[in-house]
C-alpha cells in the first residue's frame, strides 16, 4: 500500500496541458499572508521532484528564484542597462561591442544557472586563437562583471567566471620607438602639416595623446620668466586629460614640463595657424581654448589624430606610416633619453609614471638594457683598465 504523504511534504501531478509532471511544496504563509508555493517540473517524476530539490535548496540559500529561463544573454544586457551608469560613453560602447560581438554570440543562449566553467574555459580558448591576451581579458571582464551583478541580484549562487584563468592570447603588434635619425625624418616630413606642432611637443615631451588633445592655451607659457630666482623656464602644465572627469590618468601624471626650444618655436607658429583657421572659419569657429584642435575649434578625437599623423609622415625616410601610432612618440622619447644615459627614475618623472616600475614594465624594450652606473662607479674606486689589469 501507498504511504500517504505527510502534510507539507508537497504534490506531484501529472500537468496535461504542459504534459509535464509538476512535484510541488507548500513553506507556510508570506508576510502579506499568501501562500509560498514553491514548484519544479519534468517529463519524469524523478526529474521533477530533482527540479524541486534544486528550488528548495536555493530558497534555503536565502535566495530568490530566478526565472528558469534566465540566461547569460539576459544577464550581460542587464549589466549593459543597469550596471555602467555614469561611465564615459566610449566605456559603455567599448562593453556593448564586446558583450554583443564575442559574449553573448557564444555563450548568451545558455542558462545562466547552467553555465559552468568549463563552458567559461571552452569559450575562451576559442577566443585566444584569434585575440590578443588584452582583448580577453576585455571579453572576460564584461562576463565575469554580468555574472556579479546577476549574483548580487540572487539570479545565480555563484560566479564561475571568477574561477577561470585568461590563457595566452595571439600576441599583437608590439609598441616600437623611432631612432634618432627616424625622428628627425619624422620632425622634417610633417614640417608644413598641421599636426607639426602636435608631432614635437609629444616627442619632445613623452605627453600622452589624451593629455596633449585636452590642452589648453591657459596651460602654455612660450616665454616663462628669465627674472624670477631661480628663472622660469618656457612651459607646458599638463594638469587635464579628455577623460570623462577631465583628470589625468594617474596623480603622478599632473606635472609642469619645462619646453625644448624647438617645441616653443612650434607651439608659436600653431598659434599664428590658428589664428588664420579661425578667421578662415567665422561663425562655425567654436572657441575651447585648445591648442591642437579641428578647422572649427573642437575637440579631436584619437581616430583624428591618427589619421592626421599618419599623412604628415608620408614621405618620412624608413618609416612606413600604417605601421606607426601618435603613441609610439611617446614611446620615443622614453627611448632617446634613455639612450642619452638619462636615469630611470628621471624619465619616470617626465612620462608622468606612478614608479619606475610601471616605466620598466610598459617600456622596457625602449630601456636601455646595461646599466652602467656600478660599473663606472667601481672604476673611480678602484681605477685602472682592463688592460693594466691584465699585465703581469
Amino acid at each position: 500500500m501507498t504511504k500517504r504523504r505527510s502534510r507539507g511534504d508537497g504534490g506531484l501531478h501529472w500537468d496535461e496541458r504542459r504534459q509535464r509532471w509538476i512535484a510541488t511544496v507548500h513553506l507556510g504563509f508570506d508576510a502579506r499572508g499568501k501562500r509560498i508555493v514553491k514548484k519544479g517540473s519534468g517529463k519524469t517524476k524523478t526529474e521533477a521532484k530533482n527540479k524541486l530539490k534544486e528550488v528548495l535548496r536555493d530558497y534555503e540559500d536565502g535566495l530568490a528564484i530566478a526565472p528558469s529561463g534566465y540566461t547569460v544573454k539576459d544577464a550581460v544586457t542587464d549589466w549593459l542597462t543597469y550596471g555602467l551608469a555614469g561611465r564615459d560613453q566610449r566605456t559603455k560602447d567599448t562593453n556593448a561591442s564586446l558583450s554583443k560581438n564575442h559574449v553573448i554570440p557564444a555563450l548568451g543562449a545558455r542558462k545562466l544557472r547552467d553555465l559552468s566553467a568549463e563552458d567559461v574555459d571552452r569559450w575562451l580558448a576559442e577566443k585566444a586563437e584569434t585575440h590578443s591576451t588584452r582583448t580577453l581579458q576585455a571579453m572576460r571582464s564584461c562576463l565575469n562583471r554580468a555574472v556579479k551583478r546577476a549574483m548580487a541580484r540572487d539570479k545565480v549562487k555563484r560566479n564561475v567566471v571568477e574561477l577561470c584563468e585568461i590563457p595566452e592570447g595571439r600576441t599583437g603588434r608590439p609598441s616600437k620607438a623611432l631612432t634618432f635619425a627616424q625622428a628627425e625624418a619624422v620632425l622634417n616630413a610633417a614640417a608644413n602639416s598641421p599636426m607639426y606642432a602636435y608631432i614635437v611637443v609629444s616627442l619632445l615631451t613623452g605627453g600622452r595623446t589624451e593629455e596633449l588633445r585636452a590642452l589648453t592655451w591657459d596651460h602654455v607659457d612660450l616665454v616663462g620668466d628669465p627674472t624670477a630666482t631661480p628663472a622660469v623656464p618656457p612651459h607646458v602644465a599638463v594638469w587635464r586629460s579628455v577623460r570623462r572627469t577631465g583628470d589625468t590618468k594617474t596623480r603622478k601624471s599632473r606635472r609642469t614640463l619645462a619646453l625644448p626650444a624647438r617645441c616653443v618655436d612650434a607651439l608659436k607658429v600653431q598659434r599664428e595657424r590658428q589664428g588664420w583657421q579661425r578667421l578662415a572659419a567665422g561663425a562655425r569657429w567654436q572657441e575651447n581654448g585648445l591648442v591642437f584642435a579641428s578647422d572649427v575649434g573642437t575637440k579631436l578625437d584619437s581616430a583624428n589624430v591618427r589619421r592626421a599623423f599618419r599623412t604628415a609622415v608620408k614621405g618620412a625616410e624608413d618609416i612606413d606610416p600604417d605601421e606607426w601610432t601618435p603613441r609610439e612618440l611617446r614611446h620615443s622619447f622614453v627611448s632617446l633619453l634613455s639612450d642619452n644615459g638619462l636615469p630611470l627614475e628621471e624619465i619616470s618623472r617626465l612620462v608622468g609614471h606612478s614608479s619606475t616600475a610601471v616605466t620598466e614594465e610598459v617600456y622596457r624594450k625602449q630601456i636601455r638594457p646595461v646599466i652602467q652606473s656600478g660599473a663606472t662607479a667601481m672604476d673611480g674606486i678602484f681605477g685602472g683598465t682592463q688592460d693594466e689589469d691584465q699585465k703581469p
